[in-house]
């Protein structure tokens, strides 16, 4: 069904006297911080751009103007949250040459999981509103789930001195990486139940017991 209809919502004037290329982009975040509430409260299939506009105190021509269709704001979102999640994990591992290779990993889950529970909207989002909405965004799900284990195995193998790792260490990394993901939407479904610290310590003990186990 084509996400096109009747504008009926008067556009707001709080963008006057700004550059266009400014108004643009403040309208354009108006809409995906509307779609970062609604998509995780009412939820992305009862979602109209009607709504989401009316959200954002815009009329449907600026949302068009910035995106396709409910499903290009909604993969917009998805990618800048992982953006920002990978980048914040990312930092985590850097300058931690005092560090063991358990302490690295047990600092970028922390981090990795505060930045999804700081804000509820994030974590359903990306765990749970994205899945199962369209093979293009399975696809990118899939190579960021890929880009963690491929992180995770930056650590360890700059933990062993080696730069090529073997296939049984890069699966090994993609499980546990599958593995953290599936901790945290059981998480999210049971209302939270356990601290994050909890979550962050089973995490590293898993990455940790895998690496033992393989002799590294």
């Amino acid at each position: 069904m084509n996400d096109r209809t009747t504008q009926t919502q008067p556009s707001k004037g709080r963008y006057s006297g700004l550059e266009a290329p400014e108004r643009t982009r403040r309208r354009r975040q108006a809409l995906l911080e509307a779609a970062l509430d609604l998509f995780t409260t009412q939820g992305y299939a009862a979602t109209s751009v009607k709504h989401l506009c009316r959200r954002a105190e815009l009329t449907e021509r600026y949302f068009y103007e910035s995106f396709r269709d409910r499903h290009a704001c909604l993969t917009q979102l998805y990618t800048e949250l992982t953006r920002q999640l990978l980048e914040r994990t990312t930092a985590a591992t850097e300058q931690t040459a005092h560090l063991d290779v358990d302490q690295v990993i047990e600092r970028a889950l922390s981090q990795f999981v505060d930045h999804l529970a700081h804000d509820p909207r994030r974590a359903r989002l990306v765990l749970l509103e994205v899945v199962g909405v369209s093979r293009e965004l399975e696809e990118r799900r899939h190579a960021v789930l890929r880009s963690f284990a491929e992180l995770a195995l930056n650590v360890w193998m700059e933990h062993l001195g080696r730069t090529n790792p073997d296939p049984a260490q890069r699966l090994s990394t993609v499980g546990l990486v599958g593995a953290v993901n599936h901790l945290l939407v059981d998480w999210l479904h049971r209302g939270r139940p356990e601290t994050q610290k909890e979550l962050v310590q089973v995490c590293t003990r898993m990455f940790s017991a895998v690496r033992q186990q393989m002799g590294e």
